[in-house]
Formats: C-alpha cells, sequence, structure tokens
C-alpha cells in the first residue's frame, strides 16, 4: 500500500489484517475480479476498499485531476442506509491522508445535499440502489466514468428485492471495470449474479456461519404463551451482564412497544426500524454504541451492516421465520472474533421456527428456562406455522398470529416499487409476494 494510506491505518490501529483481507488484497492489487464469501465482521470493507483506494492513489500520482462534474470513479452499492454510511465511515479513515473524495446517497433525507454533492463529481460513491436510480433519472450522476464497481451484501440485497435495480446499475457503467462482489451466503441466484457481473473472477471464502455461530453461547427460554414474553424480558434485563443488548423483533410497532416498556420500567432502550427516518435511526444508533442506552429493539434491519463491537447479548423476543436471519441477527455479538451470547424466547407457536435454526446451524440449543413441546420426528409431515411442512429450502410468508412483518411508507429513494398481490389471505398466494414486499420497504 502507499504510504498515506499505511499512515492512516497505523492511525486507526491496524496491525493485522484478517484473513478475508489477506485473501482478497492481493488478487485486487492485481486488478482481479473477486467473487467474496465473507459476514460482517470479518474485516471486508478494508479488504475491498484499500486496495481500491491504492489504485486510485498511484492514478494521481502523475497530477491532481478534479472529479469532471457528476462523475464517479468509484461505486459501491450497499443494500441499507446503516451499511452505506458505515462503509462511508470507514472509507473516510482510510483516506485521511488521500486527497480523495467520497459521497454517500440514502434514501430517508433530502435529496438536495446530494444532488449538491454529486454536481461537483466524486471519486468514490457509496450508494443504496433505488436511491442511486432516483439520481440517475433526474441527471444528478453519470456512471461511464465508473473505473470500479463493488457489490457489497449481495445475498441481501437480493433478498430485499434489488436484483432489477442492480442489474440497471451494471449496465450503467463501462463493461472494461474491474468488479467485486461480496456475500455472506452463495444461494443460487447470487451466482447468477455474479455470473452477470464479473469477469473471470478469482474467488474467496472465509469464516463460514457456521464458525461465527460457534463462538456464541446460544440459549432459549420457552414460554408458555407470547404474552408472557414481556415479563421475561424484563428479568433477562434485571441482570446487570446484560449491560449493552440488541433486542429483536419481527415488527417495527413491537419494537416501539418494548422499548417504551423498559424505558418505563427504567431500562433505557432505543427502537430502530424502517419507519424512522434516516436521522432518527442514526441518534438511536449513536445513543446505543456510546452506552447512553443499554437496549437497541431493532427489526432485521439491524442484522446485517450494524457494527457495535462490544454488544454483550442478542435476545430474539420474536423468533425470525428464516433461520438465515438468525444468524445473521446473532452475528451482531461475538463481533471480530471475540465471543458472545444469544438468548431466544420461542412459544409454542415459534417452535418449528426453532427446529428449523438447529437444522440449519447444525447444534442443539441449551435450554434455560420453561419446557419444550415435544419434538416429533422430522418426517412425520407436522405443518409448519402458516401452514409450511418443509422446515428448509421454502421461504415461508410472515410470522405466527397473524403479524405483519416490518416496513414503513413509501417514500423517494432505495427501493423498488411495492409489488400489488390479489391472493387469499393466510396461506393463500398473497404471502410469499407480501413478505417480499416488505422486505423492499424495510431497506429503505
Amino acid at each position: 500500500m502507499c504510504e498515506p494510506i499505511l499512515r492512516s491505518l497505523k492511525e486507526a490501529g491496524y496491525e493485522t489484517p484478517t484473513p478475508i483481507q489477506q485473501q482478497s488484497i492481493p488478487l485486487l492489487l492485481e486488478r482481479r475480479d473477486l467473487l467474496a464469501i465473507a459476514q460482517t465482521g470479518t474485516g471486508k470493507t478494508a479488504a475491498f476498499s484499500l486496495p481500491i483506494l491504492n489504485q486510485l492513489a498511484e492514478a494521481d500520482k502523475a497530477g491532481r485531476r478534479k472529479p469532471a462534474p457528476k462523475s464517479v470513479r468509484v461505486l459501491i452499492l450497499a443494500p441499507t442506509r446503516e451499511l452505506a454510511v458505515q462503509i462511508g465511515e470507514n472509507i473516510a479513515i482510510y483516506t485521511r491522508h488521500l486527497r480523495l473524495k467520497q459521497v454517500v446517497v440514502v434514501g430517508g433525507v433530502s435529496l438536495g445535499p446530494q444532488r449538491a454533492a454529486l454536481a461537483r463529481g466524486t471519486d468514490i460513491l457509496v450508494a443504496t440502489p433505488g436511491r442511486l436510480l432516483d439520481l440517475v433519472q433526474q441527471n444528478c450522476v453519470l456512471l461511464d466514468g465508473v473505473s470500479h464497481l463493488v457489490l457489497d451484501e449481495a445475498d441481501r440485497m437480493l433478498d430485499m428485492g434489488f436484483i432489477h435495480d442492480v442489474r440497471k446499475i451494471a449496465k450503467l457503467v463501462p463493461s472494461a471495470r474491474q468488479s467485486l462482489l461480496f456475500s455472506a451466503t452463495m444461494p443460487p441466484k447470487v451466482e447468477q449474479l455474479a455470473q452477470f457481473l464479473l469477469n473471470d473472477p478469482a474467488r474467496v471464502e472465509v469464516t463460514p456461519e457456521q464458525l461465527t455461530v460457534e463462538r456464541i453461547h446460544q440459549t432459549v427460554h420457552h414460554v408458555e404463551a407470547a404474552s408472557n414474553k414481556k415479563s421475561v424480558l424484563l428479568k433477562v434485563m434485571s441482570n446487570p451482564d446484560f449491560n449493552k443488548v440488541i433486542i429483536f423483533t419481527r415488527t417495527k410497532h413491537k419494537a416501539d412497544r418494548i422499548s417504551k416498556m423498559l424505558t418505563a420500567e427504567g431500562i433505557e432502550a432505543e427502537a430502530l426500524h424502517g419507519n424512522k427516518t434516516q436521522s432518527a435511526r442514526q441518534k438511536a444508533l449513536q445513543r446505543f454504541k456510546k452506552g447512553a442506552v443499554r437496549a437497541l429493539v431493532a427489526t432485521d434491519i439491524a442484522a446485517r451492516g450494524i457494527d457495535v463491537s462490544d454488544v454483550t447479548h442478542v435476545i430474539n423476543f420474536e423468533l425470525p421465520n428464516e433461520p438465515e436471519s438468525y444468524v445473521h441477527r446473532i452475528g451482531r455479538t461475538a463481533r471480530a472474533g471475540t465471543d458472545g451470547a444469544a438468548l431466544s424466547l420461542c412459544d409454542p407457536d415459534e417452535f418449528a421456527y426453532l427446529l428449523d435454526i438447529e437444522r440449519l446451524t447444525g447444534q442443539r440449543i441449551e435450554v434455560v428456562g420453561g419446557t419444550a413441546p415435544e419434538r416429533r420426528p422430522a418426517n412425520d409431515g407436522a405443518p409448519r406455522p402458516n401452514g409450511s411442512r418443509k422446515s428448509r429450502g421454502r421461504r415461508r410468508s410472515g410470522p405466527p398470529s397473524g403479524q405483519k412483518p416490518d416496513g414503513h411508507q413509501q417514500k423517494s429513494g432505495d427501493k423498488p416499487k411495492r409489488q400489488q398481490h390479489h391472493g387469499k389471505p393466510n396461506g393463500g398466494g398473497e404471502a410469499p409476494l407480501r413478505r417480499k414486499a416488505s422486505k423492499r420497504r424495510e431497506a429503505a
């Protein structure tokens, strides 16, 4: 790396590269396209940004040239506002001694300042797909000068319905570029996207999800009914060892209610979900990071891209209906190789979800309270919640008891249009579309 980057890394306390950095950086310095499988918390932002910044610095040695108006040299796409902001903050650290300009554009905030920043041109643009396309359609940014394209959290991007936006954006950048795709998992759709975006890519894979799960002490407390969970949560939070906790719920309304309940009981808490403005979400995160509140009550919007290094516990107030989401939730603790703890509150309607999680992780979760329902044989044909009989491979439509997934009112930026559906309620053709639409709303 060039001296200004090394100086910035030293000041930031970087000493030893992580496995993903060790494997990725040499390949990227050779200007190879890259397909990388790595979770958040493994150092992947530095893995993809440092080689690119080094290439930009080398290209500018001959003489600094300001970016042309509206132009972009490096484009980094992220699925959520929080992840985009986090990437921008890291790049600001790495470019402290470089004369490189960066802009972050996300939905949920005014377009005016973003238009003004892009009008002068930028070296690095970090963006969510929907807001970027808004700006492209308004002729506020030109992508024909992009030399590096990075797609971060690709599997999350596809889960939230951004596949068409990503393909549109890829067609707007030059074909002669260096392209990078990072993903925590590699389902077939991500493989197909990689084939579309990348040219003869190198491939690296580090820290499978199961290894991260093994560093976390996982427990489950069975409750007789969902209505009993609040009293159990209050008892748990009375333990001072739970001093920096992320509590996950399935819906934004439940997140608000739990946050208010905890605060009323003298436990400072903030809610984080898709109905909050970007400034409110950032304020809640900052208060949590600084220790001003003990608990952050969040929907799955926070399951990836939120990097708080000293989270002591994750509590699943409600189990997710997709086992992969459980892995990403509990991954908010045990960051950067440390140990962590996760507690799940499970009512009888969620027991099938718990079994799915154990199948995915290959671990039996320790019971610390209550009595578990009888475990039926895997092939007994007993129906899962919402009528699903498959434990894996099929995405179930939504939470039990008729709760609606988290979402918020549609605003300009970072999400595709909401799909219309006319299926039957409670298990008809409407459910999968409702789930997919809710994830796109959550992305904003």
